[in-house]
């Protein structure tokens, strides 16, 4: 305990929520203005940015002794800047499980392993729950956009698609070499989905854009879409067990 974190900066909004549900979101001193979970717990704590555009030198002023950032939503020369500076993790879960190591990891450096034990017994439940609710159910074809104009997909290389898979989601963009994969207006059709998922973020898709896709056929005659939290996708951490039991009760009702 004695060497534990105290002043914590966090750059990565699903790491800032899972902070404060180990308890000690009082250490936190600086946060990315994408840090919106808790809203009260977080209503005072200094903003330094954004997670492509932080203020390296505010968050020195701060002095935090653990900064913690995600490979993929941070860039590369902050990540370097920072490191040579201050202690970091920086860390990129790419399944539930990876999310839980990440969990644990963040709870030793806080010293809160009991209450991180607490979140990963969760965690395996809901992974172990969803495992067996969907046993005999068919699979979903699923198209999950995370931007339009153009639209860009995930692959397999990702934590939206081992989501997706383990909720009963085939996602339709999985073999793309591409991480996040262009696919071309032209070709939505041809994706042969069963349901069209349009989440909040990062491109925050409305109500208006789904009477439009809907309007257009885009997807094909009759395929359904949903307006979705994307928090439930993609927020890796204390949010992954019930993001998951989420989604799985999401796509339930199109198996």
């Amino acid at each position: 305990m004695a060497d534990a974190a105290r002043r914590v900066l966090s750059l990565v909004p699903s790491l800032t929520e899972t902070v404060c549900e180990l308890g000690v979101g009082c250490r936190l001193v600086g946060i990315s203005r994408y840090c919106i979970e808790p809203a009260e717990e977080l209503r005072f704590i200094s903003r330094v940015g954004g997670t492509k555009n932080p203020d390296r030198e505010k968050i020195a002023a701060l002095r935090p002794d653990l900064i913690l950032m995600n490979e993929e939503e941070n860039r590369r020369e902050d990540i370097d800047w920072l490191r040579h500076r201050f202690n970091v993790s920086a860390s990129m879960p790419c399944s539930v499980p990876e999310a839980a190591d990440v969990v644990r990891n963040l709870g030793k450096a806080l010293g809160t392993e009991d209450v991180a034990e607490a979140i990963l017994l969760e965690i395996e439940a809901r992974m172990t729950s969803t495992e067996v609710e969907g046993l005999g159910m068919d699979q979903v074809k699923v198209f999950y956009p995370i931007w339009k104009q153009p639209w860009i997909g995930v692959n397999k290389n990702t934590y939206i698609h081992d989501v997706l898979k383990r909720a009963g989601g085939v996602n339709v963009c999985a073999n793309r070499e591409a991480r996040d994969p262009v696919v071309a207006e032209q070709v939505l059709e041809d994706l042969g989905v069963d349901l069209v998922l349009l989440p909040s973020e990062p491109f925050v898709f409305t109500p208006e854009h789904r009477k439009e896709f809907l309007a257009r056929q885009c997807f094909g005659r009759g395929v359904p879409m949903l307006l979705v939290d994307g928090k439930n996708f993609c927020w890796h951490g204390a949010r992954s067990g019930r993001g998951l039991s989420q989604v799985s009760q999401l796509l339930r009702p199109f198996r």
